[in-house]
């Protein structure tokens, strides 16, 4: 590490100086020499999670690793504007595209300017998150939501998830500041987004059924769909379906197992909604899922009382400091999931 971890990322009962260090540097022991940020030291990258990983970095201000990551994406897109869903020591292992993993980029190319105000590297990494976008929006099912893959011979999936057009929402969204700052308009961006976000908000039927997943409950806050009364009460509905209390969130309704990732993601979300005290409560809950080195267990199968899977991830890592940097203040953390500073797309009604 370059320097002592930011206040922003202190939190009683969930960091102090030395933990948040040691979180960070748990992220930074996995980061590949080229940039690349995978699960664990020898597993497997998706794009969306290398990339939340390179947020959590720039919250402790580790700006040249989190820089790093991004050059090592804008190396490896492809000529559509696409990533593919999987990368072992730099070989594609899944070459299947999902869209949200693709249009995640934009988020991350957002939060990493507001971290450093480096305009030449953002002006650099522009035209990878335009194609990245123009690639995403190019996959628009009717009614809003986006196909959320191809599969590896090409073909589209017609059918859209809910947790992942979410994603997508936040990224065109983050993608609509860059390009208003930049002063390059997207108009078609923005009809996007506001198609899709009435899609999640208005006509959960448009996408496939995931319900007994815990991301599908959270991520229309997460995503920046929902806010306000709205955002409270989809919160309040499941509450008792998915959070254990005193160990954190099931990342499925009908099982054991409750996940450091999930339950960091849906602290995020209680922030973005104004719920900062049951956010703080399951980032404490979640503790028992640290490992001495400060990375993160995945998760725990409480019926069993066994830790599984065996790996410490850097994207369980990363959502934890996202969500603690959110709670302390960081600037281009509220500024990315508060919602409040992004463009919001166009407006339409129920005929889209």
């Amino acid at each position: 590490m370059t320097a002592a971890v930011p206040e922003v990322l202190l939190l009683d009962g969930v960091l102090d100086a030395a933990g948040a260090a040691a979180t960070v540097r748990s992220i930074l022991a996995d980061q590949r020499p080229d940039g690349a940020i995978p699960w664990f030291t020898g597993g497997h990258l998706d794009p969306w999670d290398h990339t939340e990983a390179a947020m959590a970095l720039d919250t402790a201000g580790e700006h040249a690793a989190a820089e790093a990551a991004y050059r090592w994406l804008a190396a490896r897109q492809n000529p559509d504007g696409s990533w593919y869903a999987g990368y072992t020591d730099g070989e594609v292992t899944n070459a299947s595209k999902e869209t949200n993993f693709c249009a995640y980029i934009a988020v991350g190319a957002w939060h990493h300017h507001l971290s450093t105000g480096d305009d030449a590297f953002l002006e650099w990494l522009w035209p990878t998150v335009r194609r990245a976008l123009d690639f995403t929006v190019g996959l628009r099912l009717p009614g809003g939501p986006i196909a959320w893959r191809l599969d590896e011979d090409g073909a589209a999936v017609e059918e859209a998830l809910l947790t992942g057009s979410s994603s997508i929402l936040h990224a065109l969204r983050c993608g609509l500041a860059v390009a208003d700052y930049l002063e390059e308009p997207q108009p078609d961006w923005e009809l996007a987004a506001g198609r899709l976000r009435h899609a999640i908000a208005h006509h959960p039927e448009r996408f496939l059924d995931k319900d007994r997943y815990s991301m599908d409950w959270y991520y229309p806050v997460l995503g920046t769909a929902l806010r306000g009364a709205a955002a409270t009460e989809r919160i309040d509905r499941d509450w008792d379906r998915f959070v254990v209390p005193g160990l954190g969130v099931r990342c499925v309704s009908d099982r054991p197992w409750v996940t450091g990732g999930e339950s960091a993601e849906l602290a995020l979300a209680l922030w973005a909604c104004g719920q900062s005290d049951r956010a703080v409560e399951i980032l404490r809950w979640i503790q028992h899922l640290r490992h001495t080195d400060g990375s993160y267990w995945t998760g725990y199968v409480f019926e069993d009382d066994a830790l599984w899977p065996e790996e410490r991830t850097t994207w369980t890592a990363g959502a934890l400091l996202l969500a603690v940097a959110a709670l302390g203040g960081d600037h281009a953390t509220v500024a990315v999931f508060g919602g409040e500073q992004l463009p919001s797309g166009l407006v339409v009604n129920d005929c889209c």
